[in-house]
């Protein structure tokens, strides 16, 4: 197939999207991005993020502030630009948010990926790189999962339900149209930032995934972390889970478009994460390190349907891909306190 040339990313202005931008525009791609800043930050509808990483990499980032939802204003662009690739972050993800208002979940996240795939599919446009997550693997049976464990049946939220849908719906979709060329890339827990400090994670409202907390707590936003649970059979009594530094993960999608240009790949999955696990405990410990101070924390009641432990098996990324980790725990905890520190209320000055 030709070589892709312009590539559009949904929900380029979040927190894995701009670093995924930032890692594509480095490799040679020319990136348009759209967002409606559900959970990113804007300047008279302008992406900060993405005026940042403008700055970082010298190129131009063209954006809209678009909701996938719209399907007249996704087919303007299509008209606009030649997209030659898709990578589809856009979606609403909070796994606590998804139980609570569970139609708002089902239909942003599978209404606006089919809006998106009737569209492309329009524009002749039909090679795609879609976030999915390591929520479809639900409670796992075993240790390390496998792509080929069996999604769906043992999940735990709506959130992680919209993932699995739309990963069947892209299942069945290449199975009726061969001409698809589609990756799904199952994340595990992306954490840390670009090692500039100039982009990083920024969660509206109250941080629903541990890290940013913790770094939130260590600049003095908030008192303590909440610990939820130290009575896992773990090491040390708190859950463990695969963390995956945020620029490994976005050099992950690069590798995802590589594979695609190979052509006639149909439908291919893979687990981006480390192959191991850290406990909440040693996360906290790191950022400390990192910090230089102590970060206060209170053990909590654990929560409903969490695990002891969850970690992938990553080798097929790097057998298939070439792709695997670079970056351990500590520059992990190293880029995420450099974000935080030179950034202590994210994108926004006060």
């Amino acid at each position: 197939m030709a070589p892709i040339k312009t590539v559009l990313a949904t929900g380029g202005s979040g927190y894995i999207g701009s670093h995924c931008v930032l890692e594509l525009l480095n490799a040679g791609y020319d990136v348009v991005a759209v967002d409606n800043f559900v959970n990113s930050t804007t300047d008279n509808n302008k992406a900060i993020s993405l005026q940042r990483v403008e700055q970082l990499t010298g190129k131009t980032v063209i954006f809209y502030p678009i909701d996938i939802t719209n399907k007249s204003q996704l087919d303007e662009l299509f008209k606009k630009h030649k997209i030659d690739c898709v990578i589809h972050f856009a979606a609403l993800k909070n796994v606590r948010e998804s139980v609570e208002k569970p139609l708002e979940y089902y239909r942003n996240n599978l209404f606006g990926c089919l809006e998106l795939l009737q569209v492309m599919k329009e524009n002749n446009c039909k090679n795609l790189v879609f976030s999915s997550s390591a929520t479809v693997y639900g409670r796992p049976k075993r240790l390390p999962v496998v792509e080929e464990d069996s999604p769906g049946p043992a999940m735990t939220n709506p959130y992680g339900q919209t993932k699995y849908m739309m990963e069947e719906i892209l299942r069945d979709l290449c199975k009726a149209e061969k001409d698809w060329n589609v990756v799904i890339l199952r994340y595990f827990n992306p954490v840390g930032a670009h090692r500039s400090g100039v982009i990083g994670e920024d969660p509206s409202g109250v941080p629903q995934n541990l890290m940013p907390y913790v770094a939130q707590v260590a600049v003095g936003r908030r008192p303590f972390v909440p610990v939820f649970g130290n009575d896992f059979d773990t090491p040390d009594g708190s859950g463990v889970r695969d963390f995956i530094h945020v620029v490994d993960l976005s050099e992950g999608h690069v590798a995802a478009m590589k594979k695609i240009e190979e052509g006639d790949i149909g439908l291919k999955t893979y687990n981006l994460g480390t192959g191991g696990g850290h406990s909440v405990l040693e996360m906290i410990a790191a950022l400390e390190k990192a910090a230089g101070k102590k970060i206060p924390y209170e053990i909590h009641p654990r929560k409903d349907g969490d695990v002891p432990s969850v970690y992938c098996d990553a080798s097929l990324a790097f057998k298939e891909l070439g792709w695997k980790t670079k970056r351990g725990l500590e520059e992990m905890a190293r880029d995420l306190w450099n974000w935080q520190s030179k950034n202590p209320h994210g994108y926004k000055e006060s």
